[in-house]
């Protein structure tokens, strides 16, 4: 313990004489002095800025619900600067009118102090596509291309609509909607496993689609044919395909030849259901179809529609048959629906060989 003692004495003494070395030096107590003055005079501006502020003070008003243009005014009255950091789409706000604002209605600040605004972009009110038909899949991504929010979906049996596929929407197609709006779909179960097709012949046309109707048959193209003074009255179905007795898929269509009547010579009548897609796009396009057959040229749909939207029509067609669709008055497409067959022309028959009677 004396040792210890002895050997610590010693280093005690050295730093007191370093600490007095330390408090000889003039520099060291000024700087010492220097840094408690400044840390005292800091901190008193710093309270009398908040007690009582050198620089003019205003306070925020309430800018949300105004146009972005009164809100300019008011912010220039007040010498603060109103900066849009965002727009928004609501259905709250009109366009143009503010949404929320930073720092909050009735906070203090220094005149030129930036105010941070977001804008509403307002709301798009634009026709409901048409959904139905289309697999689940497909109106999922529709819905999302036009910002759409899937609801409910409701599952129902449907032996016109494949299994998964959309029966039926709310809102309908076609009606007002806006960007984020709720869509409820309804959606096929499927159908039974397979139809036993009837046999149509000899049946006329509206006896045959009131058989198609009551036996979930879907019937497709119906052809009418002149079959001469010889061929079955007008109306008469004279064959189908596919035939009597065979199992189809219930979406598979069944066909018809009828018979045009004794007294029609010379050209083919179609009756076809056809649909057409407007190709997808962000804004309305002006659709025409247009039908040209022996009769000559008409259009069967005129009109605007919207990217992705289908349209569906039943045609009659006399002969050779086609059908254009043009978009913004441009062909986008053109489908063959009949040609007419070629004309049977009897051949003449052989020159008359003049006998041995003949008169010269």
């Amino acid at each position: 313990m004396q040792l210890e003692s002895a050997e610590s004495a010693p280093v005690a003494r050295r730093r007191r004489r370093r600490f007095r070395w330390l408090l000889d030096r003039d520099w060291v107590f000024a700087l010492s002095l220097a840094l408690a003055v400044g840390v005292l005079v800091w901190f008193g501006r710093s309270i009398k800025e908040f007690f009582a502020p050198t620089a003019s003070t205003v306070y925020v008003p309430q800018f949300s619900g105004q146009t972005q243009a009164d809100a300019n005014v008011e912010c220039g009255r007040l010498r603060l600067r109103c900066v849009v950091i965002a727009t928004q789409p609501s259905d709250r706000y009109p366009k143009d009118v503010v949404m929320s604002q930073q720092p909050p209605s009735g906070a203090r600040v220094r005149e030129g102090r930036q105010v941070s605004l977001i804008v509403s972009s307002g709301v798009t009110i634009f026709p409901m596509p048409d959904l139905r038909f289309e697999s689940l899949r497909n109106a999922g991504l529709d819905l999302n291309r036009f910002k759409l929010q899937l609801d409910k979906t409701t599952y129902v049996v449907n032996d016109d609509v494949p299994r998964d596929h959309v029966v039926a929407q709310d809102p309908g197609p076609l009606s007002s909607v806006r960007q984020g709006s709720k869509i409820s779909l309804t959606l096929s179960k499927g159908p039974p496993s397979g139809v036993k097709v009837p046999n149509f012949t000899g049946m006329s046309v509206d006896e045959a689609r009131a058989a198609a109707q009551r036996d979930r048959i879907k019937l497709g193209q119906v052809v009418w044919t002149p079959f001469g003074t010889a061929g079955p009255s007008r109306g008469v179905v004279v064959r189908q395909n596919p035939g009597p007795g065979a199992t189809i898929d219930p979406f598979e269509e069944v066909s018809l030849q009828v018979s045009a009547g004794p007294g029609e010579y010379g050209y083919l009548i179609r009756q076809v259901h056809a649909t057409a897609t407007v190709p997808a796009r962000d804004d309305a396009a002006r659709v025409r179809i247009e039908v040209r057959d022996d009769t000559g040229t008409w259009n069967v749909y005129d009109g605007f529609a919207q990217g992705g939207q289908k349209l569906d029509f039943n045609v009659t067609a006399v002969g050779s048959a086609e059908l254009d669709t043009y978009v913004n008055n441009e062909l986008l497409n053109q489908t063959q629906i009949g040609r007419e067959p070629a004309r049977w022309i009897p051949s003449p028959g052989p020159a008359a060989t003049p006998g041995k009677n003949a008169k010269p």
